[in-house]
């Protein structure tokens, strides 16, 4: 916590307090209203937390107004363009950017790390065939603490590393098998000969009678999505883990939490909307007419995938998302596939509206990443498991800076009431 240089001042009922304020390193100042209820008597009211910061924490800044996404203090799109998701993580996770043993250290780990329990196949078939695989998610890395007990204590700060290292690396596997046991396909093991990226596609598409193999453009598109996700500062999944975290649970416990909190459409589920959005609207000559649906006040209809509630200028990550995408129809070829073609030419005309550029409604990340998981061959079922994945070290790292955090206390959210108040119960008889 920085040193309290100024105070604000509340007045109310002809008495005034003054409030200690912070400065952080970048964005604005925060007034410290922890001791507001013990000398004022008062609650603040702040529904969503919009405005509400619940910690401090180092590890990643955004700039709305500016589009601006900084992890450790790199910018996301020359970490998106010249590192790697398993160096983001060593990032993310450590601090700094790692040297070149410490990052071979890092992925040798992460890599040996990836094969799950083998009687974790047990529980995977204990869901219906046609299990979303989000709910296999949740319900796995749950169980996760009954598999690896050894890493479930939070005040051991080796056994907080391995559970980092294990979540990590058996993410993928378990999001493939969610996958793989959603459509009746048989579970693909992980293979130490290839990369992170590389693996997850592999375990996703691969089958007994023909092997995959890797596309090295498909498998830098999908490094891209994990990278381009990985943290977001206290978003609502992010804020989840925390809360779960404050209570002392474990840390399969408190992901699982967060996946739970991912799994909501307003939340993990926009790249899915977004390509729901294409598919509603059909074919290329429709555009126009849901464009000017967009525009309508009084028409409920939205482009999803355009603007963002954080950014007010641009999405950072969609400039190097839109890369990926690219790439990836320029390899696969759209002329086949209807909803991209509609993606493309909607991308094209929204951005030479003058509406959208005044509103600045650009295209988001979840435009482009929903564009090339579709265009990969990935249901949309799949969209938020994927996002998940990539999210766990982000999720990972705040956990870990919270449990290190000596004023760390458990989440208590204060109400405002407007229920009844006191009343006397009535027996049965006389209500």
């Amino acid at each position: 916590m920085t040193e309290t240089t100024k105070t604000a001042t509340l007045s109310f009922d002809g008495q005034s307090f003054e409030l200690p304020m912070h400065s952080p390193t970048a964005g604005p100042d925060v007034i410290d209203i922890r001791k507001l209820y013990g000398q004022a008597g008062v609650f603040t009211y702040d529904p969503g937390y919009t405005s509400t910061a619940s910690c401090d924490s180092t590890i990643t800044f955004i700039d709305g107004d500016k589009g601006e996404l900084l992890h450790r203090g790199y910018p996301i799109d020359q970490l998106a363009g010249k590192s790697h998701y398993l160096e983001v993580c060593y990032l993310l996770l450590y601090g700094n950017l790692p040297s070149a043993a410490e990052l071979e250290d890092f992925e040798h780990r992460v890599t040996h790390h990836t094969m799950l329990h083998e009687q974790m196949q047990n529980f995977f078939r204990g869901f219906r065939r046609d299990a979303h695989p989000m709910a296999i998610m949740v319900g796995v890395v749950g169980a996760m603490s009954a598999f690896y007990p050894d890493s479930t204590d939070i005040h051991d700060p080796w056994a907080r590393e391995v559970a980092s290292i294990r979540l990590i690396a058996k993410m993928p596997t378990i999001a493939a098998w969610a996958y793989k046991y959603s459509i009746g396909q048989p579970f693909v093991y992980p293979r130490n000969d290839l990369d992170y990226a590389s693996n997850f596609l592999r375990m996703c598409f691969a089958v007994p009678a023909e092997d995959y193999e890797v596309n090295p453009i498909l498998s830098r598109a999908m490094d891209r999505i994990f990278t381009l996700h990985a943290d977001h500062e206290q978003n609502a999944s992010t804020s989840t883990v925390r809360l779960a975290s404050s209570s002392g649970a474990n840390p399969f416990a408190c992901i699982a939490a967060g996946i739970a909190c991912l799994w909501g459409p307003a939340h993990g589920g926009a790249n899915q909307a977004c390509l729901e959005m294409l598919e509603e609207i059909g074919t290329v000559d429709r555009i126009p007419e849901f464009i000017d649906r967009a525009k309508d006040k009084d028409d409920p209809f939205r482009l999803m995938g355009f603007g963002h509630r954080v950014y007010k200028n641009f999405d950072p990550r969609a400039t190097v998302m839109k890369q990926s995408a690219d790439e990836v129809l320029d390899l696969l070829g759209i002329d086949n596939n209807p909803k991209l073609q509609v993606a493309k030419v909607l991308e094209k005309q929204a951005l030479e509206d003058p509406y959208f550029a005044e509103k600045k409604l650009f295209p988001n990340v979840d435009f482009y990443s929903g564009i090339i998981l579709e265009a990969m061959g990935f249901p949309t079922s799949m969209f938020t498991p994927i996002f998940a994945l990539s999210r766990t070290v982000g999720w990972i790292s705040q956990w870990k800076e919270m449990i290190a955090d000596p004023q760390n206390k458990i989440g208590r959210p204060r109400q405002l009431y407007l229920g009844d108040t006191a009343r006397d119960y009535v027996d049965i008889e006389n209500r």
